[in-house]
Protein backbone atom coordinates (compact mmCIF):
# COMPACT_ATOMS: atom_id res chain seq x y z
CA UNK A 1 0.00 0.00 0.00
CA UNK A 2 1.60 3.31 -1.28
CA UNK A 3 -0.63 5.52 1.90
CA UNK A 4 -1.28 4.65 5.75
CA UNK A 5 -5.07 4.97 6.70
CA UNK A 6 -5.61 6.97 9.53
CA UNK A 7 -8.29 4.92 11.83
CA UNK A 8 -9.54 5.33 15.58
CA UNK A 9 -9.63 2.25 17.79
CA UNK A 10 -11.73 1.50 20.84
CA UNK A 11 -13.18 -0.59 22.78
CA UNK A 12 -11.72 -4.99 23.34
CA UNK A 13 -13.15 -7.79 21.80
CA UNK A 14 -14.25 -9.14 18.46
CA UNK A 15 -12.50 -6.62 15.58
CA UNK A 16 -15.70 -4.65 14.15
CA UNK A 17 -13.97 -2.38 11.35
CA UNK A 18 -16.22 0.60 10.08
CA UNK A 19 -15.97 2.15 6.60
CA UNK A 20 -17.72 5.66 5.58
CA UNK A 21 -19.39 7.11 3.17
CA UNK A 22 -18.64 9.10 0.01
CA UNK A 23 -16.77 12.58 0.93
CA UNK A 24 -17.14 11.82 4.51
CA UNK A 25 -14.50 10.45 7.64
CA UNK A 26 -14.79 8.18 10.63
CA UNK A 27 -16.31 10.84 12.51
CA UNK A 28 -19.74 9.36 10.57
CA UNK A 29 -19.65 6.72 13.17
CA UNK A 30 -19.62 8.65 16.25
CA UNK A 31 -22.92 7.05 17.69
CA UNK A 32 -21.65 3.77 16.47
CA UNK A 33 -18.11 3.75 18.11
CA UNK A 34 -19.25 4.87 21.27
CA UNK A 35 -22.07 2.16 21.91
CA UNK A 36 -20.47 -0.81 19.99
CA UNK A 37 -17.38 -0.39 22.14
CA UNK A 38 -18.36 -1.92 25.08
CA UNK A 39 -18.78 -5.28 23.27
CA UNK A 40 -16.10 -4.69 20.05
CA UNK A 41 -12.92 -3.63 19.43
CA UNK A 42 -14.04 -0.73 16.52
CA UNK A 43 -12.01 -0.38 13.91
CA UNK A 44 -13.52 3.62 12.39
CA UNK A 45 -11.02 4.36 8.77
CA UNK A 46 -10.72 6.66 6.73
CA UNK A 47 -10.50 5.64 3.46
CA UNK A 48 -7.68 7.08 0.69
CA UNK A 49 -8.16 10.84 0.23
CA UNK A 50 -11.15 11.06 2.39
CA UNK A 51 -10.33 12.17 6.35
CA UNK A 52 -6.85 12.50 7.64
CA UNK A 53 -5.89 9.37 4.91
CA UNK A 54 -3.76 10.60 2.45
CA UNK A 55 -4.79 10.72 -1.40
CA UNK A 56 -1.86 8.81 -2.74
CA UNK A 57 -1.26 7.87 -6.30
CA UNK A 58 -2.95 4.78 -6.72
CA UNK A 59 -6.34 4.70 -8.80
CA UNK A 60 -9.47 6.52 -6.85
CA UNK A 61 -11.78 3.64 -7.15
CA UNK A 62 -13.57 1.38 -4.80
CA UNK A 63 -11.79 -1.55 -5.83
CA UNK A 64 -8.89 0.13 -4.87
CA UNK A 65 -10.27 1.28 -1.91
CA UNK A 66 -10.98 -2.56 -1.23
CA UNK A 67 -7.26 -3.43 -1.68
CA UNK A 68 -6.49 -0.26 0.60
CA UNK A 69 -8.74 -2.44 3.02
CA UNK A 70 -6.86 -6.02 2.72
CA UNK A 71 -3.40 -4.38 3.18
CA UNK A 72 -5.02 -2.69 6.56
CA UNK A 73 -6.20 -5.65 7.72
CA UNK A 74 -2.82 -7.37 7.17
CA UNK A 75 -0.50 -4.30 8.22
CA UNK A 76 -3.07 -4.83 11.97
CA UNK A 77 -2.51 -8.41 12.08
CA UNK A 78 -6.52 -8.19 11.78
CA UNK A 79 -7.36 -12.04 10.58
CA UNK A 80 -11.39 -12.49 11.50
CA UNK A 81 -13.45 -9.19 11.10
CA UNK A 82 -17.15 -8.17 11.65
CA UNK A 83 -17.15 -5.42 8.54
CA UNK A 84 -19.80 -2.86 8.46
CA UNK A 85 -20.10 -0.34 5.51
CA UNK A 86 -21.80 3.05 4.09
CA UNK A 87 -23.11 3.86 1.24
CA UNK A 88 -19.76 3.94 -0.83
CA UNK A 89 -18.32 2.02 2.38
CA UNK A 90 -20.90 -0.79 1.77
CA UNK A 91 -19.65 -1.17 -2.01
CA UNK A 92 -16.38 -1.18 -0.69
CA UNK A 93 -17.17 -4.08 1.53
CA UNK A 94 -19.29 -5.79 -0.96
CA UNK A 95 -16.36 -5.98 -3.45
CA UNK A 96 -14.27 -6.34 -0.42
CA UNK A 97 -16.43 -10.00 0.38
CA UNK A 98 -16.39 -11.08 -2.97
CA UNK A 99 -12.55 -11.14 -2.95
CA UNK A 100 -11.22 -11.60 0.65
CA UNK A 101 -13.99 -13.90 2.30
CA UNK A 102 -11.89 -15.62 4.25
CA UNK A 103 -11.27 -12.43 6.01
CA UNK A 104 -14.82 -11.90 7.33
CA UNK A 105 -16.62 -13.06 10.53
CA UNK A 106 -19.87 -11.15 8.90
CA UNK A 107 -20.62 -8.24 6.78
CA UNK A 108 -23.09 -5.43 7.38
CA UNK A 109 -24.14 -3.74 4.56
CA UNK A 110 -25.94 -0.46 4.81
CA UNK A 111 -27.02 2.10 2.11
CA UNK A 112 -25.20 0.41 -0.84
CA UNK A 113 -25.90 -0.29 -4.40
CA UNK A 114 -24.84 -2.79 -6.90
CA UNK A 115 -24.97 -0.35 -9.56
CA UNK A 116 -25.25 3.73 -9.91
CA UNK A 117 -28.71 2.90 -11.33
CA UNK A 118 -30.11 2.02 -7.60
CA UNK A 119 -30.13 5.37 -6.44
CA UNK A 120 -33.02 6.99 -6.91
CA UNK A 121 -34.17 9.04 -10.25
CA UNK A 122 -33.84 12.29 -8.32
CA UNK A 123 -30.51 11.41 -6.65
CA UNK A 124 -28.60 9.80 -9.81
CA UNK A 125 -29.26 13.21 -11.76
CA UNK A 126 -27.77 15.32 -9.33
CA UNK A 127 -24.90 13.44 -8.74
CA UNK A 128 -24.24 13.73 -12.67
CA UNK A 129 -25.07 17.10 -12.58
CA UNK A 130 -22.39 17.16 -9.99
CA UNK A 131 -20.13 15.57 -12.23
CA UNK A 132 -20.20 16.59 -15.23
CA UNK A 133 -19.67 20.54 -13.51
CA UNK A 134 -16.65 19.19 -11.74
CA UNK A 135 -15.02 17.78 -15.55
CA UNK A 136 -15.76 20.94 -16.76
CA UNK A 137 -13.75 22.51 -13.77
CA UNK A 138 -11.30 20.36 -12.68
CA UNK A 139 -8.80 21.97 -15.99
CA UNK A 140 -9.01 25.11 -14.03
CA UNK A 141 -9.96 25.01 -10.42
CA UNK A 142 -7.73 22.70 -8.75
CA UNK A 143 -10.73 22.78 -6.11
CA UNK A 144 -12.40 20.86 -8.13
CA UNK A 145 -10.39 17.71 -8.90
CA UNK A 146 -10.95 16.02 -5.76
CA UNK A 147 -14.92 16.68 -6.47
CA UNK A 148 -14.72 15.32 -9.66
CA UNK A 149 -13.26 12.13 -8.47
CA UNK A 150 -15.78 12.05 -5.40
CA UNK A 151 -18.23 12.69 -7.77
CA UNK A 152 -17.15 9.96 -10.25
CA UNK A 153 -17.52 7.28 -7.96
CA UNK A 154 -20.80 7.92 -7.71
CA UNK A 155 -21.78 8.47 -11.36
CA UNK A 156 -19.36 5.60 -12.74
CA UNK A 157 -19.35 2.85 -9.73
CA UNK A 158 -20.03 0.39 -8.52
CA UNK A 159 -20.76 -2.73 -10.99
CA UNK A 160 -21.83 -5.52 -8.79
CA UNK A 161 -23.86 -8.26 -10.87
CA UNK A 162 -26.27 -10.51 -8.87
CA UNK A 163 -24.82 -13.26 -9.73
CA UNK A 164 -21.63 -12.09 -8.26
CA UNK A 165 -23.67 -11.71 -4.88
CA UNK A 166 -24.80 -15.31 -4.55
CA UNK A 167 -20.87 -15.84 -4.23
CA UNK A 168 -21.20 -14.50 -0.74
CA UNK A 169 -21.47 -17.30 1.76
CA UNK A 170 -20.67 -15.22 5.18
CA UNK A 171 -23.39 -13.67 7.81
CA UNK A 172 -24.84 -10.91 6.42
CA UNK A 173 -26.84 -8.12 7.08
CA UNK A 174 -28.17 -5.72 4.96
CA UNK A 175 -29.69 -2.27 6.50
CA UNK A 176 -31.08 0.72 5.01
CA UNK A 177 -33.38 3.73 5.62
CA UNK A 178 -37.05 3.61 4.56
CA UNK A 179 -36.48 7.05 2.62
CA UNK A 180 -33.49 5.94 1.48
CA UNK A 181 -31.78 7.57 -1.56
CA UNK A 182 -30.92 3.94 -2.47
CA UNK A 183 -34.02 2.79 -4.20
CA UNK A 184 -35.61 -0.07 -1.82
CA UNK A 185 -36.55 -2.64 -4.53
CA UNK A 186 -32.40 -2.34 -5.15
CA UNK A 187 -31.78 -3.13 -1.14
CA UNK A 188 -34.16 -5.67 -1.43
CA UNK A 189 -32.53 -7.11 -4.52
CA UNK A 190 -28.99 -6.99 -2.79
CA UNK A 191 -30.15 -8.59 0.37
CA UNK A 192 -32.15 -11.31 -1.96
CA UNK A 193 -29.02 -12.30 -4.02
CA UNK A 194 -26.64 -13.21 -0.74
CA UNK A 195 -27.89 -16.16 0.52
CA UNK A 196 -29.18 -16.17 4.01
CA UNK A 197 -28.69 -12.64 3.90
CA UNK A 198 -31.42 -10.64 6.59
CA UNK A 199 -33.09 -7.36 6.08
CA UNK A 200 -33.64 -4.60 7.95
CA UNK A 201 -35.96 -1.39 6.98
CA UNK A 202 -35.33 1.51 9.66
CA UNK A 203 -37.13 5.17 9.94
CA UNK A 204 -34.89 7.43 8.58
CA UNK A 205 -33.19 8.41 5.14
CA UNK A 206 -29.70 7.51 3.80
CA UNK A 207 -28.29 8.65 7.33
CA UNK A 208 -29.70 6.75 9.39
CA UNK A 209 -26.71 5.84 11.26
CA UNK A 210 -26.55 8.82 12.45
CA UNK A 211 -30.02 10.37 12.66
CA UNK A 212 -31.65 7.53 13.54
CA UNK A 213 -29.10 5.28 15.92
CA UNK A 214 -30.93 4.21 18.18
CA UNK A 215 -32.65 1.88 16.23
CA UNK A 216 -29.75 1.13 13.58
CA UNK A 217 -27.77 0.47 16.41
CA UNK A 218 -30.52 -2.27 18.21
CA UNK A 219 -30.57 -3.78 14.13
CA UNK A 220 -26.82 -4.56 14.17
CA UNK A 221 -26.35 -5.46 18.04
CA UNK A 222 -28.94 -7.95 17.41
CA UNK A 223 -27.80 -9.37 14.21
CA UNK A 224 -23.68 -9.56 15.67
CA UNK A 225 -25.19 -11.14 18.91
CA UNK A 226 -26.58 -14.02 17.23
CA UNK A 227 -22.93 -14.62 15.29
CA UNK A 228 -21.46 -13.77 18.18
CA UNK A 229 -23.42 -16.84 19.74
CA UNK A 230 -22.45 -19.37 16.72
CA UNK A 231 -19.14 -18.67 16.85
CA UNK A 232 -18.63 -19.36 20.47
CA UNK A 233 -18.55 -23.19 21.65
CA UNK A 234 -20.61 -24.65 23.43
CA UNK A 235 -18.90 -25.84 27.19
CA UNK A 236 -17.21 -28.78 27.11
CA UNK A 237 -19.15 -31.99 29.66
CA UNK A 238 -17.06 -32.36 33.06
Amino acid sequence: MDIDLVFTRAGHGPPLVLLHGNGEDRSYFSAQIDDFMWDYEVIALDTRGHGGSPRGNAPFTLPQFAEDLKDFLDSQQLLKIHLLGFSDGANIALLFALKYPQYLSSLIVNSGNQSPSGMRLGTLCSVWAGYLAACAAAPFRPAFRRKKELFRLMALEPHIAPEQLKSIRVPTLVIAGERDMIRQSHTERIAQSIPGAKLCLIKGDHFAAAGNSTAFNRCVHSFLSEQTKQETPPPSRP
